[in-house]
């Protein structure tokens, strides 16, 4: 773990992010996603995918495939990892601490808004999955994002959500892409390796800590940068 960097007076909110953070479905859509290119007759190799889950679906099929491919074929590749990533929803599961970390934050009187990406038919199966929805102020989805991570206005949407200012949040996400679209906004990221990116990863994109898992971070509260923006810094 890592010291944060930002001293925050008066933190207000957390923002989360869900796939990879809160809920085991990494591998899933890096499956799904091979699944996909594979119906277009495109050979992406899944360590390839998987270094791009995160990203928005267009900017994950403009990445792995190049500024010559076929753009027609985008929105069917989209389409087509949609399809099969609905097959593994009875598989999702959330990750070991990841319910009580968001009741912990609400108890100690946070806003916690899910600043989700996913689709609204994925997200109802995600917010199912981590089994919070008690603790959740708000959240949000693909619809409500013009462009997509690591473009920052899916945190733009979550701060409006839970009515809340960039000031006076804390973001934890699992991605590179994450922090970045975080920090676009000057929101300080702490980090989980649970989605598959390591610590040293997170840290060089900008996470001002970094947690193995949802667990480990509830166990650390009250000395992680959650902690210390409820006490003043």
């Amino acid at each position: 773990m890592t010291a944060g960097r930002r001293p925050m007076a008066a933190l207000r909110g957390i923002l989360f992010d869900v796939d990879g953070t809160l809920v085991d479905s990494t591998y899933f859509h890096t499956l799904a996603w091979w699944h996909a290119f594979r119906q277009f007759g495109h050979d992406v190799r899944m360590n390839s995918i998987h270094r791009c889950v995160g990203m928005g679906a267009d900017r994950l099929v403009a990445e792995l495939l190049g500024p010559d491919r076929d753009t027609d074929e985008d929105g069917g590749i989209a389409d087509a990892h949609a399809a099969v990533f609905s097959t593994y929803w009875p598989y999702l599961r959330r990750f070991d601490g990841a319910r009580e970390l968001l009741v912990a934050c609400k108890e100690a009187g946070l806003a916690v808004v899910l600043a989700s990406s996913a689709r609204d038919q994925d997200l109802a199966v995600l917010r199912e999955a981590v089994g919070a929805d008690d603790a959740v102020d708000a959240a949000t989805s693909a619809a409500d994002a013009g462009e997509s991570k690591p473009a920052p206005d899916i945190l733009v949407a979550a701060l409006r959500a839970g009515g809340l200012d960039a000031s006076e949040v804390l973001y934890v996400g699992d991605a590179v892409w994450d922090v970045q679209a975080a920090a676009a906004l000057g929101i300080d990221t702490v980090g989980v390796t649970s989605g598959g990116y390591s610590g040293a990863e997170l840290t060089e994109a900008g996470a001002v800590e970094v947690y193995a898992t949802p667990r480990e971070l509830l166990d650390r509260f009250g000395e992680s940068a959650i902690g210390r923006g409820l006490a003043g810094g």
